[in-house]
């Protein structure tokens, strides 16, 4: 799978994707400034976090407009890859390719902690090197990831097995004190209906490696290099 990262002015953790991807790929990804529309000859487009535009507006809400996204599109549309990230989901919501919004976070704070996420299935590309169920570690760094949809959105989502991820307790269990951002249903990543998009807001890129203090993410990047 040959993979591309979108880098848009403001985005600052497009090295930290790039060593994940490169750690289990085998080779650096293509790096794509945001003006590009060229997405030819990549499988997997990789939006990583950060503050694209400054976070002016929303969120999101700018890089959403970038001449790129439209080619992320129609990448999309043809059914290719795609993983969002942090600032990454924030984007694909502004751009309509997932649905849901991210709220400010409900202390009102910026929180850079870890964090642990529930799999709740394990048969996409995305998630076959975990098992349903399992939970793993990952970065939160963000002060708008609080997950919203209305609640017909919610039930599709829920009805149509397309949450990917919730925020758990180290044992797994849904609790109040583990969603620490106050999203819906404690949910932290969700995939679009042909499971080909995902978009989530810990950081799995920065536990790829021991010498991180971990490697908790590292099999969802071996997973893509796979497929």
């Amino acid at each position: 799978m040959k993979a591309g990262l979108i880098i848009f002015p403001g985005i600052n953790r497009e090295r930290d994707m790039a060593i994940a991807l490169q750690n289990s790929f085998g080779t650096a990804p293509k790096m794509l400034w945001h003006k590009d529309t060229d997405l030819g000859g990549l499988d997997l487009v990789v939006i990583p976090g950060g503050f694209s535009f400054g976070d002016y507006l929303r969120c999101g809400a700018m890089a959403a407009q970038s001449p790129i996204m439209r080619a992320v599109k129609d990448h999309a549309d043809r059914g290719g890859y795609i993983l969002g990230v942090c600032n990454g989901f924030q984007i694909l919501t502004e751009a309509g390719i997932l649905p849901g919004a991210l709220l400010r976070n409900a202390s009102l704070r910026f929180l850079s902690m870890d964090c642990h996420l529930r799999v709740e299935r394990a048969d996409t590309v995305f998630t076959n090197r975990y098992q349903t169920g399992q939970t793993f570690r990952a970065v939160m760094a963000h002060g708008d990831g609080n997950y919203f949809a209305d609640a017909t959105m919610l039930d599709k989502l829920e009805a149509e097995n397309l949450v990917a991820l919730r925020y758990a307790t180290r044992t797994g269990e849904i609790a109040a004190e583990a969603n620490r951002n106050g999203s819906a249903r404690a949910i932290a990543g969700i995939y679009s209906p042909n499971l080909r998009v995902l978009g989530l807001m810990p950081h799995p890129e920065d536990l790829v490696d021991p010498l991180m203090g971990g490697a908790d993410g590292k099999p969802l990047f071996d997973a893509l290099a796979a497929a």
